[in-house]
């Protein structure tokens, strides 16, 4: 059984392009996954300079990994999402391709989306951090 997060997006605080302000969260068990990278299951970067590729090999990973834990995208309580770009236009496509995709779910509690200058691996775009809050 699915715990429900509380999610709020208190008054006073700006409008959201999806994501909830706050998430509060009921658990008897956390699920971390470390930074979830376009790394393929014998360890290769999917698609070097490629953003779509990368996005949807990191959303395989995450599923892959939360499936691993007993956990799904609604038990997602926050995501932070690395790309590697300064335009806006860059994180906003990266937003748009998550909101779309089989992990969409996940993106509804606490996230937060960065622009970064440089990831672990040569040629890595994008990386995604997740915390699942499960019940006892």
């Amino acid at each position: 059984m699915a715990i429900m997060p509380e999610l709020s997006n208190p008054a006073g605080l700006h409008e959201t392009p999806g994501y909830h302000h706050v998430t509060i969260a009921d658990a008897k068990r956390l699920v971390f996954l470390a930074g979830q990278c376009p790394l393929d299951e014998q360890g290769r970067l999917t698609g070097p300079g490629d953003l779509l590729a990368q996005v949807g090999q990191v959303v395989s990973n995450i599923e892959i990994a939360l499936a691993s834990a007993g956990a799904t995208p609604a038990d997602v309580v926050r995501t932070v999402i690395y790309v590697v770009s300064a335009e806006q236009a860059d994180l906003a496509e990266v937003w748009s391709m998550l909101r779309g995709s089989s992990i969409a779910a996940a993106l509804d509690s606490a996230s937060t989306l960065l622009g970064v200058a440089q990831l672990g691996f040569t040629g890595q775009l994008v990386e995604i951090d997740v915390t699942a809050a499960l019940p006892g």
